[in-house]
């Protein structure tokens, strides 16, 4: 069992884990929750979405960071969205205390593990832990993230057109799955690249390579981003090989 909105979960699933296993090959951070409609909190106290979609998998990777170093070529994916392009990290009110937008968060979660991805390939690279870091998204899957998500909040109008638009516009979840099997999986995937679908705005399609933008760009965020992770988590990385 394994809850990513439980900081204490997440510590006992890597103890129970290590216990069984000698080192790790892949590591998928593939959990979320979207736009829900009323602010939430983590176990923790964190708001839902940067708690469960970002801190969750941040304290994961880390805690599972020795047995990742102790394969011969370790993977890690973090799942990002296309939300990543309108997210911004909010760090005066990371948690949406003061002024919780569903659709803010949702875009800030999602910006931030692509940020944790090309931060984790940075500091890999410089302490020497042989990490391959890829990210990836999904397009629109039809899978049940809106059912669990926004529709939840009643919007009747949102749930309609969703249906109505999603023929167009979506893909499978089985095709959804693509671009992180790809990064998981490819001989030629490119470390510290970002995959998801090759089509009309990148929402279905074969995988490709994807656009980051904004932020996710900026190291001094990300070095930001990482400090703030820690001190919430009480985690840091520590690995050697």
């Amino acid at each position: 069992m394994l809850d990513l909105a439980s900081l204490a979960s997440v510590e006992a699933f890597a103890t129970d884990f290590a216990g069984r296993h000698g080192c790790l090959d892949i590591l998928i951070n593939n959990a979320a929750v979207m736009a829900l409609p009323t602010r939430q909190t983590t176990a923790d106290g964190f708001e839902m979405q940067i708690g469960t979609n970002f801190l969750g998998h941040f304290a994961l990777t880390a805690r599972l960071l020795p047995l990742l170093c102790k394969s011969a070529a370790p993977r890690v994916i973090q799942l990002s969205s296309l939300a990543h392009r309108r997210g911004k990290m909010n760090f005066d009110d990371l948690q949406g205390e003061r002024g919780y937008n569903a659709w803010s968060a949702y875009a800030q979660s999602k910006l931030a593990m692509l940020i944790f991805a090309l931060e984790l390939q940075r500091r890999s690279d410089a302490q020497g832990w042989g990490l391959t870091r890829l990210a990836a998204h999904p397009g629109w899957a039809t899978t049940d993230l809106i059912a669990n998500g926004p529709a939840t909040g009643g919007s009747k109008l949102l749930w309609r057109m969703t249906h109505i638009v999603a023929p167009l516009f979506s893909q499978s979840p089985a095709a959804g799955a693509l671009p992180t099997l790809y990064a998981a999986t490819a001989p030629d995937a490119e470390k510290a690249c970002y995959y998801g679908p090759n089509g009309f705005y990148e929402l279905k399609g074969a995988p490709s390579r994807s656009k980051i933008v904004g932020e996710a760009n900026d190291p001094a965020v990300a070095a930001r981003l990482w400090d703030v992770a820690e001190r919430l988590t009480g985690v840091s990385f520590s690995g050697g090989r």
